[in-house]
């Protein structure tokens, strides 16, 4: 065999080590959250909201752990076709309705419900023909101002529908602006109120936010409660409550390890822009994580994160491949040691992913759904 055929097949005898950057699903976290959407909301039926692939955690790998509502709910048919294709036979939602007239043909054939928040949708159903009708969610702009027909058009549209062969049920649905803050549901709640009274069908008007903050009033929890980010163990309405406060549990980890430790004197900088000054001699650690795995580049210093499950900080300007990290907190750390962006250590501790969120400026959702897709995947059952 020739020298460099030689040297090939002793790499294909030994592949490389991949990069130790993982992220890992919690089956159990997102079965345990579940639970707590029950319990905050024990009279209503429970849509899993699975938009954006699961808040980035996956449909297929949600999918098992998540098998215990009573329906699913999305924004994309594509994620209607990955549900039925995985067996689910209940009930599928499209939330924001269909996009074009030859959407409701594929509605019909999967047999999913969808909103209707305009004219041209209700139109688009009176031209349609099937042979079986359609059930659908009727939207209402109580105040969020995005999408749904407004209160005083409201039962104009309903009639619109329910003369239509091809609707079969209609549901009444609409989406608070400020379940999250001090303000409430209740402004939104009463004009919901009013705006269907005597109307037929079922009703849908909580989200994360509400069922945890609200779901215990009356009016509130209704036929429907709509759990998106609370499943994934994240908290709705941080920083004025954390995902522990709600006992929710984290359904992703994102962990990495230490490629690298520098040992800096006073007056080293750390990293592009020189953004940290070391006052005094220390070591750090270079971790095989950056913005290209999405982890927010705007977390500057101090942005919390463990090492070998203890809590520590970030220190200058996130790479596109590596970050650095404080290890004055734990000495004995170094090359190989565990990091955990977010999520649980391998000692039971925990970091939130809001904490991180809030660092760089933003929320614990953006940051699920911006795992990048180099970063491997793997779903952890314990």
């Amino acid at each position: 065999m020739r020298p460099r055929r030689a040297a090939f097949a002793r790499l294909a005898a030994h592949p490389a080590m991949p990069r130790p950057i993982q992220a890992t699903i919690h089956a159990r976290a997102l079965q345990h959250n579940l639970e707590r959407v029950r319990e905050s909301a024990p009279d209503a039926r429970v849509w899993a909201v699975v938009k954006a692939n699961a808040y980035g955690h996956g449909i297929e790998r949600v999918f098992d752990a998540l098998r215990g509502a009573d329906g699913f709910a999305f924004i994309d048919l594509a994620e209607g076709q990955r549900l039925r294709a995985l067996g689910w036979r209940g009930p599928l939602l499209l939330l924001e309705g269909v996009f074009e007239p030859r959407d409701l043909e594929l509605c019909s054939r999967l047999n999913i419900w969808h909103a209707v928040h305009c004219d041209a949708q209700i139109d688009w159903l009176g031209q349609h023909k099937t042979h079986a009708p359609h059930r659908v969610f009727l939207k209402m702009n109580s105040g969020m101002n995005r999408l749904g027909f407004p209160p005083e058009r409201y039962r104009a549209a309903w009639a619109r529908l329910d003369a239509l062969p091809q609707v079969d049920e209609i549901s009444l649905m609409t989406h608070f602006s400020d379940a999250d803050t001090a303000r409430g549901i209740a402004h939104q709640l009463a004009v919901f109120t009013e705006a269907t009274r005597d109307l037929p069908g079922e009703r849908s008007v909580c989200n994360s936010a509400a069922i945890l903050r609200h779901g215990h009033e009356d009016g509130a929890r209704l036929d429907w409660v709509r759990a998106g980010v609370m499943l994934y163990g994240a908290s709705p309405d941080h920083p004025g409550h954390s995902a522990s406060d709600w006992r929710l549990q984290p359904a992703m980890t994102l962990s990495s390890r230490i490629l690298g430790v520098q040992q800096l004197r006073a007056g080293d900088t750390v990293g592009y822009g020189s953004r940290f000054t070391a006052d005094a001699a220390m070591r750090i650690g270079i971790v095989a994580c950056g913005y290209a795995d999405g982890y927010p580049r705007h977390c500057g210093t101090g942005t919390p994160v463990l090492v070998d499950g203890v809590r520590t900080r970030t220190l200058g300007r996130v790479s596109m491949d590596m970050l650095c990290v404080d290890l004055t907190p734990v000495p004995q750390a170094g090359i190989g040691s565990a990091v955990t962006l977010w999520g649980r250590a391998a000692n039971g501790q925990w970091l939130s992913i809001d904490e991180v969120a809030q660092a760089g400026g933003t929320i614990g959702y953006e940051l699920m759904c911006a795992l990048a897709q180099r970063v491997p995947v793997v779903v952890d059952g314990q």
